[in-house]
């Protein structure tokens, strides 16, 4: 495991923010750290990165207890919190030439990590004239200026476009993928972590709702079909009739486990067949809200 808690706990105050966190992220991986704001994900993160002294528990990070080698373990980590630490009036390969000046890393890194994630191009741009998604990319070649072997991010995606979330994902998969690293990225976005990670672990007011692979996540979180039909209350009883199945029913839409596109396929034409108008049948994931409410209630 890069990455091992045990009974990590931090209170501000009277107030408990993290809850005897035992974290296991292993080599290689993409860890999906999920939770909504306020959950206790950057504090976490500020733990891992001995940016607040640990109270309770332990952490190691490459099998060596981080409060005994910070130095050694730290030097092996790149890392982005919240928003990136860049100069607006320097330019890309300004900035990334300046943190290899103070990290005495050769100026031939900063000519590489432009490369890695796609900025070669506006190396020479004032990053104030940067987008959302440039700025992010750049603030992961400023983490990645060290070649550490682990790379943690905080909401790395949070304020972007569509395009630029995409930047960051394939980025991040390119990481894993061509370059061995391991990545610890903390969201809110279900939708978007279930497209990159490997695995997952889940926190809600400081406690570790769910861990595991993403195979086991998508166990919990079985999709759902979703009916916009002109007459929801009818066409639901028709369903519950005719094939047995329980369906969730709302003002607009029916839901119904996802089994298949077969399944999809046969519902679309025993409604069509009894006279229903279908405005849409679509495959929904569920959000982070229903798979919160499945992990409590199964637990």
């Amino acid at each position: 495991m890069v990455i091992r808690t045990e009974g990590l706990s931090f209170n501000f105050g009277n107030q408990q923010v993290v809850k005897s966190l035992a974290l296991q992220v292993p080599e290689g991986s993409i860890y999906g750290f999920l939770g909504p704001n306020g959950a206790g994900k950057t504090t976490t993160i500020k733990l891992l990165l001995n940016l607040l002294k640990t109270q309770h528990g332990s952490i190691h990070i490459f099998e060596q207890e981080l409060k005994k080698n910070r130095i050694s373990i730290l030097s092996q980590i790149g890392a982005l919190i919240e928003q990136p630490a860049i100069y607006q009036h320097l330019t890309g390969r300004e900035n990334l030439l300046n943190r290899a000046l103070l990290l005495q890393v050769s100026a031939k890194r900063v000519d590489e990590m432009l490369n890695l994630v796609q900025l070669t191009y506006a190396a020479n741009k004032k990053a104030g004239q940067y987008s959302l998604g440039m700025k992010q990319r750049l603030g992961i070649a400023l983490a990645l200026l060290t070649d550490p072997k682990l790379l943690i991010l905080d909401e790395p995606t949070n304020g972007l476009d569509p395009n630029g979330i995409i930047e960051v994902r394939e980025l991040l998969l390119k990481l894993v993928r061509q370059h061995q690293k391991t990545v610890f990225i903390s969201s809110h976005l279900l939708a978007e972590v279930e497209r990159m990670a490997t695995h997952v672990g889940i926190i809600d007011h400081g406690e570790l709702l769910f861990q595991g692979s993403i195979k086991d996540l998508e166990a919990i979180s079985q999709p759902l079909v979703r009916i916009e039909t002109d007459n929801t209350v009818d066409a639901a009883n028709l369903l519950t009739r005719k094939n047995h199945i329980v369906a969730d029913v709302t003002d607009e839409y029916i839901y119904v486990p996802y089994i298949s596109k077969d399944q999809m396929g046969s519902i679309n034409m025993l409604l069509t067949q009894n006279g229903y108008v279908i405005f849409s049948i679509t495959k929904q994931q569920k959000d982070l809200e229903k798979l919160f409410l499945s992990i409590t209630q199964n637990t």
